[in-house]
C-alpha cells in the first residue's frame, strides 16, 4: 500500500477474494464519495465481470477483471485502469489507482434505506452505521476497566453501569474491549454509557 493512502486512511484491509467477493463485493450498490456533491454515481460490480455504473441521467455498462491478488483492471471512459482495492470495514471500499497518487472512495448502501447525495448525507450515514456497530459491540462484549492504577474484570457495560451508580468506580475510568490488549482507544465508561 501507498504510504499516500496508507497515511490518508489508515488501517485499510487490503480485498481478500475468499471473505470479501461474493458476501461484500458483487451486487453491493457501491456510492462513490469522491465528487458527491457534484454527482452521484452508484456502482455495481456484477458477476461475469460487468461493472454497472449508475448516474442520474443514465447507467453505464462496463467491465472490470481481478488479475492479482487484490489488482483489478477496471474499464473506464479514460481507458483501462489497475486499481488495487481494500476494505475500511464490510461498508466501506477504497481503490487505489496504481499509476497515480488517487483513490476513490466508496460505501456499501446497499441495507440503507436513505438516498446519499451530499455530504450531510454521507455524515448522516456513517453516523447511523458506527452508533449501530457500537451498540453491537458494547451489548454483546464484555470490558476490562482501569481504577486506582489497577485492571479490574471482564464486565458487561450494564455491570460497569451499576457500579458506576453505586458509586464503586468512577465513570472516567478506561476500559478496553477482551479482545484488546490494550487502552489505547481511550475509551472510558462514560462512553459506554451514552451509547446504552
Amino acid at each position: 500500500m501507498s504510504a499516500y493512502l496508507h497515511n490518508t486512511i489508515p488501517n485499510l484491509k487490503p480485498f481478500d477474494f475468499e471473505r470479501h467477493h461474493d458476501s461484500h463485493f458483487i451486487n453491493q450498490q457501491w456510492v462513490l464519495v469522491n465528487g458527491i456533491t457534484k454527482k452521484k454515481e452508484i456502482y455495481t460490480f456484477r458477476d461475469n465481470n460487468i461493472l454497472e455504473i449508475e448516474r442520474t441521467d443514465a447507467i453505464i455498462k462496463t467491465s472490470w477483471a481481478l488479475s492479482i491478488q487484490n489488482i483489478f483492471t477496471i474499464e473506464t471512459e479514460d481507458g483501462i485502469i489497475n486499481v488495487k482495492a481494500y476494505f475500511k470495514d464490510d461498508d466501506i471500499l477504497v481503490l487505489n489507482h496504481q499509476d497515480k497518487q488517487e483513490f476513490a472512495m466508496y460505501v456499501n448502501t446497499t441495507n440503507y434505506p436513505e438516498e446519499l447525495n451530499s455530504i450531510e448525507d454521507l455524515q448522516e450515514y456513517l453516523k447511523d452505521k458506527y452508533k449501530r456497530k457500537v451498540n453491537k459491540v458494547i451489548h454483546k462484549h464484555e470490558f476490562y476497566y482501569i481504577s486506582k492504577s489497577k485492571e479490574f474484570g471482564p464486565c458487561t457495560v450494564e455491570e460497569l453501569k451499576e457500579k458506576v451508580e453505586n458509586e464503586d468506580i468512577s465513570a472516567y475510568c478506561f476500559v478496553r474491549d477482551v479482545n484488546e490488549d490494550n487502552y489505547v482507544k481511550r475509551l472510558r465508561i462514560i462512553d459506554l454509557m451514552q451509547e446504552l
